[in-house]
């Protein structure tokens, strides 16, 4: 019986735990110049230079900061703007 407990607190608590550590250091080691980024307080910007340990991101034109690779939460994902307008233009239509 104990057995099962445990066994069901690794399926629901720590894969996937692991497994979402695993992406996010993935993601951090596969940051490079000219990704577009958002850091766990929020900041948006764009690398321009990255090491083994540290990012910079341009976060407005010729303003950059530097952050450790942890700090970075995720990529943003360019979406084409076409999609965009057609979308307001058919609510347009309507």
């Amino acid at each position: 019986m104990i057995g099962g407990i445990i066994l069901l607190m690794y399926f629901f608590l720590i894969r996937p735990q692991s497994r979402q550590r695993r992406q996010m250091q993935e993601l951090q080691k596969s940051l490079g110049v000219g990704d577009q980024v958002i850091t766990v307080g929020g900041l948006h910007g764009t690398v321009v230079q990255a090491d083994d340990e540290t990012v910079t991101l341009e976060v407005a034109p010729g303003v950059t900061n530097k952050y450790v690779r942890g700090a970075v939460s995720r990529k943003v994902e360019e979406t084409s703007s076409t999609g965009a307008e057609d979308s307001t233009e058919q609510s347009k239509d309507e």
